[in-house]
């Protein structure tokens, strides 16, 4: 364990606590206190920690994404789901609000209009629906008028990350992709969106473009 501990830079404690929440298979026993593991503990390792200390996946998120991966001849499109949901907010806002089936029905609108190959009972379509009924009780509709234009950017996004996977020959290791760009493309894309912000703002507002001595650095000669 010692060693898997340094391969994975996950302590001890850790990996202690994920084979006994059923994260982490057992390795091949060959002392009372002794196991051998495998490079593929060292690749569902690093798997775990990614959902849970980037995706901020819960422990029990986390199990249900790795007991999908490990199941023989899952679909795609079914551990994209599982992913999909691993991630998901936990807490849902109220949908008794007058806004919320209006919301819902301009997002089943939407993905009807462009042809999307999407389930009209999908849950990522209420998840979608409460960004907008909260917009519409908070009185800031007017930040998601142009629905069409984070589709598109959604859109984009999307095909490239598909294309990545599909480009993967082993199936296990698309599945692991599936699950992995899910989880840390939110976090990359939330993180890369706050960039454009800081961007954007500046730009609109009239700002000058930083130079390297105001974050402290001197220019090169």
């Amino acid at each position: 364990m010692g060693e898997l501990s340094r391969r994975s830079g996950v302590p001890i404690p850790t990996i202690k606590y994920y084979l006994r929440e059923g994260l982490l298979a057992p390795g091949v026993a060959t002392a009372a206190n002794q196991a051998d593991y495998t490079e593929e503990h060292v690749r569902r390792l690093k798997l775990i920690r990614a959902l849970i200390d980037v995706g901020r996946v819960s422990v029990a998120g986390a199990r249900e994404v790795i007991d999908a991966l490990s199941a023989d001849g899952r679909d795609p499109l079914d551990l994209l789901g599982e992913a999909q949901y691993a991630i998901a907010p936990r807490h849902r806002p109220g949908r008794e609000s007058p806004e919320w089936p209006a919301a819902r029905e301009r997002v089943v609108a939407l993905v009807e209009a462009r042809g999307w190959l999407v389930h009209p009972d999908s849950d990522v379509i209420d998840l979608v629906a409460d960004a907008l009924s909260a917009g519409d009780r908070l009185g800031v509709a007017e930040f998601f008028h142009n629905l069409e234009g984070y589709a598109d950017a959604a859109v984009q996004v999307a095909a490239m990350e598909v294309r990545s996977v599909l480009a993967r020959p082993d199936p296990a290791a698309q599945m692991e992709l599936v699950v992995l760009g899910t989880v840390l493309g939110e976090a990359l894309f939330s993180a890369l969106r706050m960039l454009a912000h800081q961007h954007e703002s500046a730009r609109q507002l009239g700002f000058s473009p930083p130079t390297p001595a105001d974050h402290g650095v001197n220019p090169a000669p």
